[in-house]
């Protein structure tokens, strides 16, 4: 069973998140979409609420599963099976943040691959980060 994991904040989780895990169901028998927790980090959103965001847009698909982790995304890997990590990107900049991140996983774990998905041109200009400053000025 090919198994992936596709970690982020998902601070909030976007169409172009859901995107990039619908393209990967295409690929992978089961993807675990894993919020992470950062305590550092300040998010709109709690861990609970972007978890059940993604669980209720996903309701009916069972190969999805959302998951909160904390720590080292190889070590999530490992726990639970997962051969490959899937990554979303939007333009040169993700891609080189991206490849970075890449190389370190596989330092750590050269049996773990990185797909990285090219994001569509519908999505290419959705971030969280801009989605957060909508939601902030709705209210």
């Amino acid at each position: 069973m090919k198994t992936a994991l596709f970690p982020g904040s998902f601070d909030p989780f976007t169409s172009g998140h859901e995107a990039i895990v619908r393209r990967a169901l295409a690929l992978f028998d089961k993807v675990y979409v894993a919020v992470g927790v950062n305590t550092d980090k300040h998010y709109m959103f709690s861990t609970q609420e972007r978890l059940e965001q993604i669980r209720t847009l996903f309701a009916q698909e069972p190969r999805v599963e959302a998951i909160s982790f904390s720590g080292m995304t190889i070590d999530l890997c490992h726990q639970l099976g997962a051969q490959f990590i899937v990554r979303g990107v939007r333009n040169a900049q993700d891609l080189e943040y991206e490849q970075t991140i890449a190389a370190v996983n596989h330092q750590l774990d050269p049996s773990i691959d990185t797909v990285i998905l090219l994001a569509d041109t519908a999505h290419k200009d959705i971030s969280s980060t801009l989605e957060r400053e909508r939601l902030t000025h709705q209210k």
